[in-house]
């Protein structure tokens, strides 16, 4: 019961030290792999809203043309459009996440101060 405790966090923006333990083991915080991590997470969102705003526009048509089903068609239309913005919005948020991994390796490797009122 000597031992200190690490406390483990989601979210690792305010850590002093750059080292992190997992399973044991320190490893050192890589913010160029947290970007390309970031970076394919912003593509796969990007590709998301393309199929689902895809959709949405396929289900229009589909709606127009066939005028039995028309509402049905609708409601799928609309469920796609959400979908859309949603993988659009998540594609957004992982920019940004990936713009602060940048900054914080830039920060890290003493290439770029942080300065408030420019």
């Amino acid at each position: 019961m000597a031992e200190e405790k690490k406390h483990h966090h989601f979210f690792h923006h305010n850590n002093e030290d750059e080292t992190v333990q997992c399973d044991g083991v320190e490893k050192t915080h890589d913010y160029q792999e947290q970007e390309k991590t970031h970076k394919r997470h912003e593509h796969l969102g990007e590709l998301g809203a393309a199929a689902a705003g895809g959709y949405a526009v396929y289900e229009k048509h589909e709606a127009k043309k066939d005028p039995e089903h028309a509402h049905r068609h609708k409601l799928e239309e609309e469920i796609a459009a959400a979908a859309a913005v949603g993988a659009g919005g998540y594609a957004f948020h992982e920019h940004h996440e990936k713009k602060e991994a940048k900054n914080e390796d830039e920060e890290a490797n003493g290439k770029k101060h942080h300065h408030f009122f420019n």
